[in-house]
């Protein structure tokens, strides 16, 4: 059980596995006002960044839950780095159809809601966890410019142009699920950059390490392309941001 490959090469360096900066994870910890003791579920927890800082920052406690072994024990590793391994628990699973035995203040998912089978159903998922009058996280891509065609869609690694929507409709859509929205904290091009482009110094060094390996070819493809590709595309269409969201 664990991520395709590539993840696991590309994204071995990061301790965020979104377009957000530590900056920005702070920013959103601190717009939620959240309160020593809160519980804290997070599904598809990557590094465990969230919980750790939070639980560092706040005095959250919680868990998390993602299908990287490898980026699981880097959690584990940060929170024994941040002296917070008695408030937060890292578990290598799949995420999807979790809920909590013990209800939470904050239910997340911040970029992995293929877990639910999209938006609508990975709300659906955390609202099983959470408590009354708590928040739920939702991470999602949105479309800073409406691509003009499929293929520039597809440069954004898109489906096609209907995956996503523009961030106003993307907003209206969780009232038409019965959410308001209280909070937001969005990407920006810096953001983005880090997230992006930190990838292609991890996989260069990969590369330098594990030249005989028969994934090399993969590696040396994704990053003579990648670069390109994500100025042209991704870094000028797509946006990315996390939204809070309590029941009407």
């Amino acid at each position: 059980m664990d991520i395709p490959r590539i993840f696991n090469v590309t994204e071995s360096a990061h301790r965020i596995h979104n377009p957000f900066t530590p900056e920005k994870l702070a920013t959103l910890g601190a717009a939620l006002r959240l309160e020593t003791g809160t519980r804290v579920l997070d599904l598809g927890s990557g590094s465990g960044e969230m919980l750790c800082t939070w639980a560092r920052d706040h005095g959250v406690v919680g868990t998390g839950i993602d299908l990287s072994r490898l980026f699981t024990e880097q959690a584990k590793l940060r929170a024994a780095e941040l002296g917070v391994a008695d408030r937060v628990e890292f578990i290598h699973g799949d995420a999807a159809g979790y809920v909590s035995d013990e209800k939470v203040g904050v239910a997340a998912c911040l970029g992995a809601t293929w877990i639910g089978g999209g938006v609508a159903g990975t709300i659906a998922l955390l609202a099983q966890s959470l408590r009354p009058g708590g928040i739920i996280l939702i991470g999602e891509p949105y479309w800073r410019q409406l691509p003009p065609t499929e293929e520039v869609a597809k440069g954004c690694l898109a489906g096609s142009i209907s995956d996503f929507l523009m961030l106003p409709e993307l907003l209206a859509s969780f009232g038409r699920l019965g959410y308001d929205v209280v909070e937001m904290v969005l990407a920006d091009q810096d953001s983005w950059d880090r997230y992006e482009a930190a990838k292609w110094l991890t996989m260069r060094r990969w590369l330098e390490a594990n030249p005989d390996d028969e994934f090399a070819i993969e590696v040396r493809a994704q990053l003579t392309s990648e670069p390109e590709r994500y100025a042209a595309y991704t870094r000028e269409y797509l946006g990315w941001g996390v939204f809070a969201l309590m029941r009407r």
